[in-house]
């Protein structure tokens, strides 16, 4: 078996598509002989800001010299992305036979894509000898595949709307689904929260007799500008500076540093100038970030009415001449979540599809962009979309590329291959 034929084999696992439920990862780890034993783990769930978060968690105890795995998902061009080590991604001949591996030693569990992955990273992290795993959940959080797992710590961002198929058509049922990850006597730190999911999320903490540091009230995120002002335990960290854009980026830094103290409560030396590093250094392509030297190309991977408003209040501080929208979005997801927000600050819209298995069609979303009185153009192509932008922006305008982190990961890709034509 060859690296493609590895990944064949994994996405392959997609046809059992998104089932819910511990069973599979636990007969997968009994037969692992439970790697995740061997170091400690983190465990983040949340609707928005839970890749950012656990890229900085990870990023601090880097800079603290602690050996670290990341698994996030999904990834934005290669799937090695997904499981790292001190953010080097997994080599390709580890994924091979780690595949070979698992599925000789479970030949008997119909796992999916996610399962099959989270025991190949828990497996790769042991191998690797890490001191420190950080998970971002899938979905949710009660039965996502990650929830396998004894955690030292967990963190929850905040909860908005998403995947209502799955995880409930309210803030205050999706909040018990992601505070499922929660664990006995295991400290939680709670990004901010729409009051009905807070409360949810403070229950289970009692019962639980999880320590919990709460957003606003165990510490504190003050946005000065470029930079922030982090309190807590006693502590106060001023001027920080961090590489992501966006004042939301701002809080998911202070959730980080309010979950590296936690950490530090429980023996883990950080001091505050490690604290102080691993967010400044901390990178997450695809999430508000400009392209290269430039302040007028922009690519976002938001894809939920939260995301949308974030980066519409991004696009607002801003003050653009104009925002020419290159937009495409995966099936299963609403247009109008991402157009509302959008749309008053839009000049025009370039629609394309995403290169997923299935993605909304172009000619539904010019239609739904239509209808709200902004142009907009059909493009087969996310490429052809982005070139049409760029070819009619003008000064002061920015292009936007936002819609679906797939798309965005096309756009990466064509703009890299642009930029190695310059060279």
């Amino acid at each position: 078996m060859h690296y493609g034929e590895s990944l064949d084999y994994l996405y392959g696992l997609q046809r059992f598509g998104i089932k819910l439920g511990l069973e599979n990862i636990k007969n997968l780890l009994d037969a692992l002989q439970h790697p995740e034993k061997g170091y400690s783990v983190i465990h983040v769930a949340g609707t928005n800001g839970k890749g950012s978060v656990s890229a900085a968690l990870a990023e601090i105890l880097q800079q603290a010299g602690y050996k670290t795995g990341l698994y996030t998902s999904p990834h934005l061009h290669c799937f090695t992305e997904r499981i790292q080590v001190n953010r080097r991604p997994i080599p390709e001949v580890d994924v091979v036979e780690l595949t070979k591996e698992i599925r000789a030693l479970s030949p008997g569990v119909p796992a999916t894509f996610f399962e099959f992955t989270t025991a190949l990273a828990l497996v790769y992290f042991a191998r690797q000898k890490v001191d420190f795993a950080v998970l971002e959940t899938g979905m949710g959080g009660r039965l996502d595949a990650t929830n396998a797992i004894t955690p030292q710590l967990t963190l929850i961002t905040p909860i908005s709307l998403d995947h209502v198929e799955h995880l409930g058509g309210d803030l205050a049922t999706i909040a018990g689904e992601k505070a499922g990850i929660l664990k006995k006597d295991v400290p939680v730190v709670i990004g901010a929260q729409e009051d009905c999911a807070l409360e949810v999320l403070l229950a289970q903490s009692s019962r639980l007799n999880c320590r919990p540091w709460v957003a606003g009230v165990d510490y504190t995120v003050i946005p000065r500008g470029s930079r922030f002002t982090f309190a807590a335990q006693g502590i106060c960290l001023e001027n920080v500076k961090t590489s992501l854009p966006g004042r939301h980026q701002m809080h998911n830094m202070g959730q980080a540093l309010a979950g590296a103290l936690a950490l530090r409560e429980q023996g883990a030396t950080l001091t505050e100038e490690m604290l102080r590093r691993g967010v400044e250094s901390v990178r997450w392509p695809g999430r508000l970030e400009w392209w290269g030297d430039g302040d007028f190309l922009l690519l976002d991977g938001a894809h939920n009415a939260a995301g949308a408003q974030v980066l519409a209040d991004y696009l607002i501080s801003l003050r653009p001449a104009g925002v020419r929208w290159v937009f495409g979005m995966k099936s299963g997801r609403k247009p109008a979540d991402l157009l509302l927000p959008l749309l008053p600050l839009v000049t025009e819209v370039y629609c394309a599809p995403p290169p997923v298995e299935e993605a909304v069609a172009v000619q539904d979303l010019c239609e739904a962009t239509a209808g709200q009185g902004v142009p907009c153009s059909a493009y087969t192509s996310p490429e052809d979309a982005l070139a049409a932008a760029l070819a009619q922006r003008i000064p002061g305008e920015i292009v936007l590329v936002a819609g679906s982190l797939y798309l965005v990961a096309a756009a990466r890709d064509y703009l890299q291959q642009q930029d190695e034509k310059d060279l």
